[in-house]
C-alpha cells in the first residue's frame, strides 16, 4: 500500500500545517477574486533520513502570496515532522506494525 495523502497532510506538524494551509488556499482565493489577480500557494516537502531508522524527517514549507488592491501580501511557514516509513515506501505517524512486548502470561516476551 501507498502513502495515504489526506493522512499525511493531516499528519503533518500534528495538524496544524493542514490548518495553515486551508487558511492559505482561502486568503489567496478570496484575493484572486476580489482583485482579479493571480495569486499562488506553494508546499515544498524535504525527506531526510534520521540515522539508520525506518525514519525521516519530513521538512515542510508552505508559502503563499494573495493579490491585493495595491500589490500583494505573503507569507512562508517552515516546520518538521519525523514519520515512520513502512513496506513499500509508505509514510506514516506511527510505525504500521509493532512487536509484541509480553508474551500471553504477561512475561515480557524475548525474542
Amino acid at each position: 500500500m501507498t502513502t495515504n495523502v489526506t493522512n499525511f497532510i493531516a499528519d503533518l506538524d500534528g495538524g496544524v500545517f493542514e490548518e495553515k494551509l486551508s487558511h492559505a488556499l482561502s486568503l489567496v482565493a478570496s484575493g484572486v477574486v476580489e482583485h482579479n489577480k493571480t495569486g499562488k500557494v506553494k508546499i515544498e516537502l524535504d525527506i531526510s533520513r534520521i540515522g539508520n531508522s525506518y525514519q525521516v524527517s519530513i521538512s515542510h514549507k508552505l508559502s503563499f502570496m494573495a493579490p491585493t488592491s495595491r500589490g500583494k501580501t505573503s507569507e512562508e511557514d517552515s516546520t518538521q515532522t519525523p514519520m515512520h516509513v513502512g513496506g513499500k515506501g509508505k509514510l506514516t505517524l506511527f510505525p504500521e506494525g509493532q512487536n509484541q512486548l509480553f508474551d500471553k502470561h504477561g512475561n515480557i516476551h524475548a525474542e
